[in-house]
This record gives structure tokens, C-alpha cells and sequence, in this order.
């Protein structure tokens, strides 16, 4: 079983490359970016599974899964992420994801999950996909938001742009806007500093 893993933390690329390799029957390699993975399957390398980075270079929300899924060879291709919600999850499998990985996945679960990826299987670990949303309906603040306006008012805390919660979550940029004006009014923010500082006084994020 071959695996090509496309990520930009270095760290992160090594230990799933250690993890893998000490497996019997699986070989990884890995890029930093998708770029590199368009490459490679340019030159005509032929990989049983490719994992894609939500957030490294290249991916733009997922246009970057969909690119490498339409490229002649039909890629099996899954998405792991340390940021992406449920939604995003939902939504790159609705694309035709093989799976998606959290990297809160135990290395024992990684490889499970890589295995029942290869052969033809679509992976979605369902603590993940029930956590995300339980753990934000649990919150007071969380309740008055919908998922979407949630994932955009996480954005805000750690400072992005509209453009770049665009990009993180696959969605236009006038919708980003959208739902930062609606969720000022829910939470009785009146600007970006003060829905991020609300947050975070309240404790959500």
C-alpha cells in the first residue's frame, strides 16, 4: 500500500511517515504542499491513498481536493485536519473524500482508518463527527450561533480575515460577511475585536 502524505508541518509529516512506515505492507512518502502532489501525479507516480492538508498551500478551502480527485487516475483522496469542523468534514465527503482525518487520531486509529481506506471504504470517525457538534451545543454563547456562524466567529479569535475564514472554511467571501454581521447581533458585538474578545472572555474557544 502505497501513500503519498501532503502536509505543511514538517513535524507532523515525519511522525505520520514513522508511524506508517513501521507498518508491514504500507510504504508513505510525503510533499509539503499541493503543488508537489500535482506534480508527482503529473509525472505519473500512482498512489493506493493520498492525504491532503486541509490548510497547507495550495488547497484553497477544497478546490485543492477536487483538483487532485478530477486529475486522470482516480485518486482516492482524504483530508486530515487539526482545525476543520464537522461541516467541512461533511462536506469533503459529500465531494467524494475517501475520508477524513482528524489529527487527534491515535496512531493505531490513523492506521485502521488508513487501511479501511484502501480498500474502497469512505472514513469518518464518528466520536469527531458527534463531538464537534455536541461540545458546541453544550455552550450557552455556542447555542445562539449557528454552525456556520460558530466556525466563522473561531476565524475571528485567532485573527483571520474574511478571505481567509473563506478559504479555511470553502465558502465565498460575501457569505463570510454575512454571517459575521448575523453573529454581531446575536452575541452584541459591534465589531471583529470585540466578537473575538467576547469569545474569549466567555470561554468558547
Amino acid at each position: 500500500m502505497r501513500i503519498l502524505i501532503a502536509d505543511d508541518h514538517e513535524l507532523l509529516r515525519d511522525t505520520l511517515l514513522l508511524y506508517i512506515d513501521n507498518e508491514p505492507g504500507m510504504d508513505a512518502e510525503s510533499v509539503e504542499d499541493l503543488e508537489s502532489v500535482v506534480s508527482r501525479l503529473t509525472a505519473g507516480e500512482v498512489y493506493d491513498l493520498i492525504l491532503l492538508d486541509f490548510t497547507m498551500p495550495g488547497m484553497n478551502g477544497l478546490d485543492g481536493l477536487r483538483r487532485i480527485m478530477e486529475m486522470p487516475g482516480g485518486h482516492r483522496v482524504a483530508i486530515i485536519s487539526g482545525t476543520a469542523q464537522r461541516d467541512t468534514a461533511e462536506e469533503a465527503l459529500a465531494a467524494g473524500a475517501a475520508g477524513f482525518l482528524p489529527k487527534t487520531l491515535s496512531a493505531k486509529s490513523l492506521v485502521n482508518a488508513l487501511r479501511f481506506m484502501a480498500l474502497g471504504e469512505q472514513y469518518a470517525p464518528l466520536d469527531f463527527m458527534r463531538a464537534s457538534e455536541e461540545d458546541a451545543q453544550e455552550h450557552p454563547l455556542a447555542k445562539q450561533l449557528s454552525q456556520r456562524e460558530y466556525e466563522v466567529l473561531e476565524g475571528l479569535t485567532q485573527g483571520k480575515s474574511n478571505k481567509e475564514i473563506a478559504r479555511d472554511l470553502d465558502i465565498r467571501e460575501p457569505t463570510v460577511k454575512l454571517h459575521v454581521k448575523t453573529l454581531y447581533r446575536k452575541i452584541g458585538a459591534a465589531n471583529r475585536t470585540q466578537a473575538a474578545m467576547i469569545a474569549k472572555e466567555e470561554g468558547l474557544f
